[in-house]
């Protein structure tokens, strides 16, 4: 049995490379980009109108001139017109290109505008060159504006669109498939028998999988040896990384390691010294599928799925390494085993202090699955001690 720091390492270094495939942009969303995202022309690519008003020239105004004549208008999206006469202004509209000739924008508020005269009120305050945003000045043609590398949101697809990219070149998911075992489970559907319980683990590791944006298959087997085998088999041949929920520990009928042992499985470690999640087996088949045989508890599998495939993924998908939030524990907690304990909190904020708060909300062990509801993180408690006292800082995982 090893700690979670050999454990996190040990998992931490499997990486492995999904590939690259091109997606539309409404696909990207919370993708990582593997491409460059360059300026295809100035940004922005004209000197554009930043208020509705007048245009004019600063040179008229410093020398005195409030009254100007409106030689006519420049629309959002209309060619760029040319003032004709230094005496003189173009009513011009939010978005449009500043017209030729003319360097400085007079908002409507600061005018009054009566028979082709546009006339500056005297309470207004003019300043060279306002409201007139100029070509180029947030980025250049060729400019670097989005690294390969980055996870894509809605402030990059919006870039991509910008400068003219309908698809982008991202980083392929793992194909992932989630396997339940166990006799006593049926579909959600049914309605089980007193010695019965429906499956919910291989949903709510989908889900949090989904959320990261890896689609996964479900699948379940049997408490029996050859039946676990053949469907571990195929797994194995047909996806990326296998997540299993069950048949882990030492029970007579937790096939899951002589299974993946039978398949040529290479095991990094079984057992982590942790509550919950104590039976958790890691492996892979070198170069084929990497493999998280997890508990069957439901608080023990979500909880490992947040603390190490979420990190796991990250890494292989070429981002940095998971980050840790982290919350001063609200009120005293003893816990006796010498065991790393991934206490369930729910967090708040201290208004007096700005402090993020994690308050306990102890269930009934790792298969209270309804306590998850009214918690929203792990707070991470280091093994080697009992006490933990009210206002100490642990790392954080949110799961909410």
């Amino acid at each position: 049995m090893i700690d979670i720091q050999e454990a996190t390492q040990l998992v931490l270094s499997r990486k492995r490379d999904f590939g690259t495939e091109k997606r539309p942009l409404e696909q990207c969303s919370g993708r990582v980009l593997r491409q460059d995202i360059r300026a295809d022309r100035d940004f922005p690519p004209f000197t554009r109108v930043t208020m509705d008003g007048i245009a004019i020239q600063w040179a008229a105004y410093e020398k005195g001139q409030r009254r100007f004549p409106v030689e006519g208008i420049q629309a959002a999206g209309s060619p760029q017109l040319r003032l004709m006469d230094a005496g003189s202004c173009l009513e011009v509209m939010t978005g449009a290109v500043l017209p030729e000739n003319t360097d400085t924008v007079i908002r409507y508020e600061d005018l009054q505008i009566e028979e082709g005269q546009a006339q500056i009120i005297p309470e207004a305050k003019v300043k060279a060159y306002q409201n007139a945003h100029g070509q180029g000045t947030d980025r250049q043609a060729g400019d670097l504006i989005v690294a390969s590398g980055a996870v894509l949101s809605p402030a990059e697809i919006g870039v991509a669109a910008t400068v003219g990219l309908p698809e982008l070149e991202v980083a392929c998911m793992p194909k992932a498939v989630i396997v339940s075992t166990g006799d006593e489970l049926v579909p959600v559907a049914s309605r089980p028998e007193p010695h019965q319980i429906r499956t919910s683990n291989s949903h709510t590791i989908q889900m949090a999988l989904s959320r990261w944006g890896v689609p996964a298959d479900r699948l379940h087997i049997d408490d029996e040896l050859e039946a676990t085998k053949t469907a571990l088999g195929n797994c194995i041949q047909n996806y990326d990384i296998i997540l299993l929920s069950g048949g882990v520990s030492k029970g007579k009928y937790d096939y899951v390691p002589a299974a993946l042992e039978a398949l040529g499985a290479k095991k990094h470690f079984h057992k982590v010294k942790q509550r919950p999640g104590k039976p958790f087996w890691f492996g892979e088949v070198e170069g084929q599928c990497t493999i998280f045989a997890l508990p069957g508890n439901p608080v023990s599998s979500f909880m490992c799925t947040q603390r190490y495939v979420r990190p796991w993924l990250r890494v292989n998908l070429g981002l940095e390494p998971m980050g840790y939030a982290h919350a001063v524990l609200a009120e005293d907690f003893h816990f006796k085993p010498d065991l790393t304990y991934f206490l369930q909190v729910k967090t708040h904020y201290d208004a007096a202090t700005g402090r993020l708060m994690a308050q306990p909300v102890e269930g009934h062990g790792s298969g209270d699955l309804a306590n998850l509801a009214d918690a929203n993180a792990f707070l991470e408690l280091p093994r080697g001690r009992n006490d933990y006292a009210a206002g100490e800082v642990f790392p954080l995982i949110f799961y909410r």
